[in-house]
C-alpha cells in the first residue's frame, strides 16, 4: 500500500516528514493569525465572532484517494500541486454575517495570498452543502528557504457545521452512494439550516437594536 507507511508516495521518508512539518507550521501560523484577529475584534467591538476553530492535516490515504480520483499518480509533486486541502482550518461562527466579516479580515492580512474563493453559501452545492472556502498561501520561513504553503480555510456557522458533519458521516457509511431519498432529505435539512441561520441573525439584530434603545433612554 504506502511505501514506508507514507501512503503510496515513492519519495523518501525524510522528504515526506519535512513536507508535513511545513504544512503543520502553516496551520500554526494561520491559527495564530485567526486568534489575534478574534481577540482584536473582541477588544474593539466587545464581541467574539469566532465560536471555535478546528484544524487538521489530511491523511496520506485521503491524499492518495484524491489524487487517484483526479487521475494523478501518487507523488509529492502532484500532491503539492493538485491537492489544495492538505492543511485545513475550519472557522465556526455564530452568524452568517460573521462569516463575511472574518473573510474580509483574513483578506487584509499582508502576508497571506488569496489564491481562490468559493462561496457555497450564496451558491450551495447540489447536496445542500454550505460553507465559505478560501484557499490561501502563507510563507513559512525555514533556515535555508521560504516555503509558500497552501492552507484551505472553511468558514461556516454552527448550524452549517452540524449539517456538514452529519452529511459526511452518512455518505461515508454509503461510500458516496446514498439512496435518493436520503440525499433528498439532506437537501431539505439544509434548507431548514438556512432558515435557522436567517432567524438567529434576525433575532441577534433585534436584540442589539433593543439594547441600543435601552441605553439611549
Amino acid at each position: 500500500m504506502l511505501q514506508h507507511t507514507q501512503g503510496g508516495f515513492g519519495e523518501d521518508v525524510d522528504s515526506w516528514k519535512t513536507l508535513m512539518f511545513i504544512y503543520n507550521s502553516a496551520l500554526k501560523e494561520v491559527n495564530t493569525k485567526l486568534e489575534i484577529l478574534n481577540d482584536e475584534f473582541k477588544h474593539v467591538h466587545q464581541y467574539n465572532p469566532i465560536e471555535y476553530i478546528k484544524s487538521r492535516i489530511k491523511s496520506p490515504e485521503s491524499i492518495v484517494k484524491k489524487l487517484k480520483r483526479h487521475g494523478y499518480e501518487s507523488s509529492i509533486g502532484n500532491m503539492m500541486e493538485h491537492v489544495n486541502d492538505i492543511a485545513g482550518i475550519r472557522i465556526v461562527c455564530s452568524f452568517t454575517s460573521d462569516i463575511y466579516r472574518m473573510a474580509e479580515m483574513i483578506g487584509k492580512q499582508n502576508d497571506l495570498t488569496i489564491v481562490s474563493v468559493k462561496d457555497y453559501i450564496k451558491h450551495p452545492k447540489k447536496s445542500g452543502y454550505k460553507s465559505y472556502h478560501m484557499l490561501v498561501t502563507i510563507p513559512i520561513f525555514m533556515s535555508d528557504r521560504v516555503a509558500d504553503t497552501k492552507v484551505e480555510i472553511q468558514i461556516r456557522t454552527m448550524a452549517m457545521d452540524f449539517w456538514a458533519s452529519l452529511e459526511h458521516k452518512i455518505y461515508y457509511k454509503f461510500e458516496g452512494n446514498a439512496p435518493d431519498y436520503i440525499s433528498r432529505d439532506l437537501r431539505e435539512c439544509s434548507g431548514i439550516v438556512s432558515m435557522l441561520d436567517a432567524k438567529m441573525l434576525s433575532l441577534n439584530e433585534a436584540i442589539l437594536k433593543a439594547k441600543k434603545e435601552q441605553e439611549a433612554k
